[in-house]
């Protein structure tokens, strides 16, 4: 009986070390933004109008608006961390940035691994191509060279929606617009929103939409774990829906209003 005794006082030493333990762990993140009073936000550079940089180096786009109003609301100093898409995820699984910040669609994949906020901004994927090139179906891409890239949701897109479909795979999206541009792919997978820019910035491209793959919201990327800084986050991003700040950056940087985005 004494063992006994002795047995289960020590499995609850143990549970109680094992649930502080736990705690300990919970909002680490949070608790170091708070001391040190800056945040590290991870955004694009090379994915103009969401994040790119002006000729003096400075970055801009929607996404850094959104990083400098997260910090704002936080009461810390911004620290920017520039990313590219097959790093966007990584960056924060390691702790090189606190939130990320870079027209980050949600996926399953992406949810075993980290956690979203609410939608701050509307994203629209889409194949565009040359003129002259025939594509207006999921079932036309087939056979034809696609810019995508590696790991972004227009790569997810594709494989799935058009199998048939010769996918070239870059590491970045300067260098996945440039083999279009160059003439090694016949089209590239990118957001609308970014297609746009690019025509805004030399209308004499040859391009056009081809097919819409999916309309695909950016949410702000949260270490899992981090429950407090999660809800900060989904409060500062709310109150900026509810107030009409985020129509504001998506009129600024798409041209349009944000509309209804998910939760």
């Amino acid at each position: 009986m004494k063992r006994r005794s002795l047995l289960l006082s020590l499995i609850a030493t143990l549970g109680t070390a094992a649930l502080f333990s736990g705690n300990a762990m919970a909002d680490e993140v949070y608790t170091a933004i708070m001391a040190r009073k800056s945040i590290r936000i991870a955004v694009p550079v090379d994915y103009p109008p969401y994040g790119s940089v002006d000729t003096d180096m400075t970055p801009r786009g929607y996404d850094i608006d959104m990083a400098n109003l997260i910090a704002k609301k936080m009461g810390v100093k911004l620290e920017l961390v520039p990313v590219s898409g097959p790093n966007r995820v990584a960056y924060l699984q390691t702790r090189k940035s606190d939130l990320t910040i870079s027209s980050l669609g949600k996926t399953p994949e992406r949810a075993k691994v980290i956690d979203f906020s609410i939608a701050y901004a509307p994203f629209f994927d889409a194949v565009f191509g040359v003129k002259n090139v025939q594509a207006k179906t999921y079932a036309e891409l087939a056979g034809k060279t696609i810019s995508v890239t590696r790991g972004s949701m227009q790569d997810q897109e594709l494989e799935k929606l058009a199998p048939g479909a010769i996918v070239k795979r870059f590491e970045d999206n300067n260098s996945t617009i440039a083999s279009f541009m160059a003439g090694q792919t016949q089209m590239f997978a990118t957001g609308t929103a970014v297609a746009a820019a690019i025509l805004k910035k030399d209308p004499s491209i040859n391009m056009d939409l081809k097919v819409i793959l999916a309309n695909a919201p950016c949410y702000v990327g949260v270490l899992k774990g981090e429950s407090t800084l999660l809800a900060k986050v989904n409060m500062i991003v709310r109150e900026a829906r509810n107030d009409g700040t985020v129509d504001a950056l998506s009129k600024k940087w798409l041209g349009a209003p944000a509309g209804e985005l998910p939760e």
